[in-house]
Order: structure tokens, then C-alpha cells, then sequence
């Protein structure tokens, strides 16, 4: 079994035992439907706590973009959060929704049927490995799991405490990560985003020294990609869109003179969520490390 393989397996079964304690999930105020998630990363990070959200926004879309932790069977899809089927939500009679500023067009409705809490990761001024750190800990104390949040939270520094020894003791080149659009473009990550810091956070060099939103992302045209670092490692997070993106890019001239492509520098890597928390911030950090520790 490969190192990675293993690291995975242990962050994916780390939460196991609490979470199957908690078939329904804990919280002080709540006596009836339970926590509602409109956020993949809040919903992931009440798994790592050991708390089953009882719905969730695009549950069906879970398995592909955020891959691992899976969702528990019994939770209930309200639709996407462009359109929440209010019907159910209403039904399940939420004691709690939890939601981001960027649905904050939605609270006035939403408040009606439970209170809505708003978690800040992605925002002007901040590093969104910091602030899902801070707001694991408020995500904890909200719904009665804060010696979990604590818990987990210690585990997370010592497995980035591990994985940096590790890329120190390796000769690793500068990576690129990023996501394709279409053939002619991507998304480039850094910045103060979820991946950047968690590249920062293990000691591996990020080959992009362009901006980055807040969101951690730069859409690029891929002869941009010209200006990395000649020994740079190209990452390429799944899905791939379109899936045979990179059989088609296999017949350009530009995306062959590309350094990465003719040293056979390129890696791809399954999905993990880029707009995540520190849950998958140590997914990232554990098949980054794998990446640079075989091209090593």
C-alpha cells in the first residue's frame, strides 16, 4: 500500500467510530430536525466532528467534488442552493442552517423556518486555512462538539506537522495545481485560497507567483502556463473537464512545448473540494506530498 493510500485511509476512517455514535446530530438547542449544511465544507467539517448533518444543498453532487469524507446514507437533498426545494426544508424542520455570505440573499427567506448561521472562509483580507480553523471551533460549540473540534483540530497540525518533515526531507521542485475549464483554459491556484495555504503550510513551493482571488484561483489561458518555472510539477486536480481534456491537448503544439509536458512532469490527482475547510486541506496536503515525494 502506498504511503498515501494510507494517509488517506486513515483520515477518511479517523472520524469513523464518532460519527457512527452520531446517527443523528448533536446540538444544544436542537429537539427536532437537526443541522441543514448549504455548504460542503461546513458539512464535511460536522463529519470530522463526529455529526451527521441531517440535509444538505447538492447532495448528489457530493461524490465528485468532494470526493471523501462519503455522506452518510439518510441525508436528505434539498436541491442546489440556486434552488432549495423549500418544501422539504421545511418538512425537515431544521433546528439550524448553517450558510455562507455568499447566500446571503436567501437569510431573510430562510430564517422563517430555522436560524441561520453564517460561516466566513472565503472573504477580503484573510488566509482561508486560518479561518476554517477559527470556525471549526464555532461550528463545534454551535452544535455541542467543541472537545471534537479541539480533538480534530490537534490531529490536523500533527499530520501537517508530519507531512512538512516529510517534504523537507525530499528535493522537491515547485508544483502548479490547477482545475481545466476547456481546453484553452484553467484555473490556476494560490493566493490565500484553501490550496495555497495548505502548499504553505507543508513547505512545498507553489510554481505560481501570479494573483490569486480570496477565492485562491486565477483563470488562465494555458500559454500562461509558459511562465512557470522550468523544473516546475504540473498538479491537476479532478474531474477533468471535458474528461478527455488532456488526450485532446496531446495534439497542440503549444501545450506540447510546455516544459512540464516534455519532462513528463505532470501529475493527476482525484477531487478534492478547493473551496473546502481543514478537512480538505489535509486531503490535498496528503496527495501533494505523494506527488512530490515520486517525482523526487
Amino acid at each position: 500500500m502506498r504511503r498515501r493510500d494510507f494517509l488517506l485511509g486513515a483520515l477518511a476512517t479517523a472520524g469513523t467510530p464518532a460519527i457512527a455514535r452520531a446517527a443523528a446530530p448533536t446540538i444544544a438547542s436542537a429537539g427536532d430536525g437537526g443541522v441543514v449544511s448549504f455548504d460542503y465544507g461546513l458539512a464535511s467539517t460536522m463529519l470530522a466532528l463526529g455529526s451527521v448533518p441531517r440535509a444538505i444543498a447538492s447532495l448528489r453532487n457530493w461524490s465528485e467534488w468532494v470526493v471523501e469524507p462519503t455522506m452518510p446514507q439518510g441525508v436528505v437533498d434539498i436541491g442546489t442552493t440556486a434552488e432549495i426545494n423549500l418544501e422539504v426544508l421545511t418538512s425537515i424542520r431544521p433546528s439550524l442552517i448553517l450558510s455562507t455570505p455568499f447566500l446571503a440573499a436567501m437569510d431573510e427567506k430562510l430564517s422563517r423556518i430555522a436560524p441561520v448561521e453564517t460561516f466566513t472562509i472565503y472573504a477580503e483580507g484573510g488566509e482561508a486555512l486560518d479561518r476554517s480553523y477559527a470556525e471549526t471551533r464555532r461550528l463545534g460549540a454551535m452544535i455541542g462538539r467543541q472537545q471534537e473540534a479541539e480533538a480534530f483540530l490537534s490531529r490536523a497540525d500533527a499530520t501537517f506537522g508530519r507531512l512538512h518533515e516529510q517534504v523537507k526531507s525530499l528535493s522537491a521542485a515547485p508544483v502548479a495545481v490547477i482545475n481545466f475549464i476547456d481546453q484553452r483554459h484553467a484555473r490556476i491556484y494560490g493566493g490565500p485560497g484553501l490550496y495555497g495555504g495548505a502548499m504553505r503550510r507543508i513547505g512545498i513551493e507553489n510554481a505560481w507567483k501570479g494573483e490569486a482571488s480570496y477565492w485562491g484561483f486565477q483563470t488562465i489561458g494555458l500559454e500562461q502556463l509558459a511562465e512557470l518555472d522550468e523544473e516546475a510539477h504540473l498538479v491537476v486536480v479532478s474531474p477533468l473537464l471535458p474528461s478527455d481534456v488532456l488526450t485532446r491537448l496531446s495534439e497542440s503544439p503549444l501545450w506540447t512545448s510546455l516544459p512540464f509536458v516534455r519532462r513528463q512532469r505532470i501529475s493527476v490527482v482525484p477531487g478534492v473540494l478547493m473551496f473546502g475547510m481543514v478537512q480538505e486541506a489535509l486531503r490535498f496536503s496528503i496527495l501533494m506530498v505523494d506527488v512530490v515525494e515520486t517525482a523526487a
